[in-house]
């Protein structure tokens, strides 16, 4: 434990009460505060935490953090420490509680639209083959050593960010890939972290809804290659927004190596041939020629692999000792994933995480290339978020053979509006899709349309096992329901 003034020290604040009383734990909500937990008032997107900050000293909160004086909450009995940013304060706070945890082991941080799953999985592959003990904590979950725990953001708020790095150190972890999301920057919950590489995949249309430009979408992105991050760098320069990146990390003379398909990419491929359950690449990494194969497939696997490739080097690797490892690359849950099923009538299923235009299109360009006979997607937009992709996707599924519109996660919109937004962006694709809400019906109804030597992806929901229906959370999972209409269809 430590002292509120220890937890402080060096921070713009004014603390009123006792500042040499030890903190035993941090909270942001006050219905998971602990006697004698520190409590922050955070702002937030619709509710305001300064109006909790009663509730949490009734449950025994001995500090309260705050923005301004809180005249509706009795502080007589508790320590004020008011500061201008709570959300800043929790962060800093958060990793001097568990002694600067970041710091004792490499950590490398992902951001991008899309690949940043994969990415980091193949990172944390480099590192074990390595010798090394790893953590992974992302989209699909968090591993600490070879175990695996589940979490509800991609990237987690800054006290349960902390604990989980300290959590890590404590494992002897030696290199942690983390996933890092725009939300989490723009929200500070990674500040007062240490990070050893910092990568950047891509940028697409995602979360503008929250963002509302694409403009400051990117400008959050960008944080975690500004002074306040400062870290080796891997910058993919196939879109504008990652040679805007290297742009700025050149001007301040990072270390910066470029991953992209363009021969001007520190990494880039020479060549490149795609099987249907492996692809063999050749890359020039810095002027020298590495090949190997890995068993992961389509052209947005390569993206991921270059990406890895370059924190590989960062790390300090060869080149033959990544190239090695990431020949074993692992399956990445929900990502291209191929459906195995015990009769399957000669129709290949996959399953991909790809929620945004772009990644849709990416996924139904990779089926395509793997496919003799034809594609059918089936996919929906969750709701409660983004509405402006809605119509871009429904262009996107065109690229397919054949669509098949249905559900996705519609959490409190109604699943028909959201279809008929999508709909909006198909009008040039009359005869070549249909709509079915439900979405195990649509799943069985792709499968009933495929013939031998068709392909099927399942789009959007990924590694998900749930789908969120108003306010209730029911079990599905896109790969057990294709499975089982599969064997339905044709055992």
């Amino acid at each position: 434990m430590a002292t509120c003034s220890d937890l402080f020290v060096g921070l713009d604040c004014t603390i009123i009460g006792d500042a040499a009383a030890e903190v035993n734990g941090l909270a942001y909500r006050s219905d998971a505060v602990q006697p004698g937990n520190m409590f922050f008032c955070i702002v937030g997107l619709v509710v305001d935490g300064h109006s909790f900050a009663q509730d949490a000293i009734n449950r025994g909160a001995k500090f309260i953090v705050a923005e301004r004086r809180l005249y509706q909450a009795d502080t007589s009995q508790v320590t004020v420490i008011i500061v201008d940013d709570s959300r800043k304060a929790m962060a800093q706070v958060a990793s001097r509680f568990y002694g600067s945890p970041s710091a004792d082991f490499q950590l490398v941080g992902v951001t991008g639209t899309n690949g940043k799953t994969t990415t980091t999985y193949l990172v944390e592959q480099i590192a074990r083959t390595h010798g090394k003990r790893t953590g992974v904590i992302g989209t699909v979950g968090v591993e600490i050593a070879g175990e695996r725990k589940k979490s509800k953001h991609t990237t987690p708020e800054s006290p349960d960010l902390q604990h989980m790095f300290a959590e890590m150190r404590d494992a002897q972890c030696d290199v942690v890939a983390m996933e890092v999301s725009s939300h989490a920057l723009d929200l500070l919950r990674t500040w007062g972290t240490t990070f050893a590489v910092t990568a950047f995949s891509n940028l697409t249309q995602d979360h503008l809804d929250y963002h509302h430009t694409f403009e400051a979408y990117f400008e959050a992105k960008a944080l975690l290659f500004s002074s306040d991050y400062p870290a080796k760098r891997v910058i993919c320069i196939d879109d504008k927004w990652g040679r805007e990146l290297l742009r700025r990390c050149s001007a301040a003379d990072d270390w910066v190596i470029t991953t992209g398909f363009d021969a001007s990419a520190q990494i880039h491929p020479v060549s490149v041939e795609y099987a249907t359950d492996h692809t063999s690449v050749e890359l020039d990494v810095r002027g020298r020629r590495v090949s190997f194969s890995y068993p992961l497939v389509g052209r947005f696997n390569v993206s991921n692999i270059m990406c890895a490739f370059g924190v590989g080097k960062a790390l300090g690797y060869e080149n033959e000792d990544i190239a090695r490892a990431l020949s074993a690359a692992p399956q990445v849950p929900g990502r291209l994933e191929r459906v195995h099923a015990k009769a399957d009538g000669g129709v290949s299923v996959y399953v991909d995480y790809a929620h945004t235009p772009d990644a849709l299109t990416k996924a139904i360009s990779s089926i395509k290339a793997l496919t003799s006979g034809r594609t059918i997607v089936v996919f929906g937009c969750g709701g409660d978020r983004d509405a402006s992709k809605r119509s871009i996707m429904g262009r996107a599924a065109l690229d397919a053979d054949f669509a098949v519109v249905t559900s996705d996660n519609p959490r409190t919109e109604k699943p028909e509006a959201i279809i008929d937004d999508i709909l909006g962006g198909m009008g040039e694709g009359e005869g070549r899709f249909e709509v079915v809400p439900d979405r195990r019906e649509a799943i069985a109804r792709a499968i009933a349309l495929a013939e031998p030597g068709d392909a099927v992806l399942l789009a959007g929901k990924g590694h998900e096992d749930y789908q969120i229906i108003g306010g209730e959370t029911r079990h599905f999972d896109d790969r057990e329901v294709a499975a089982e209409e599969l064997e339905r269809a044709f055992a």
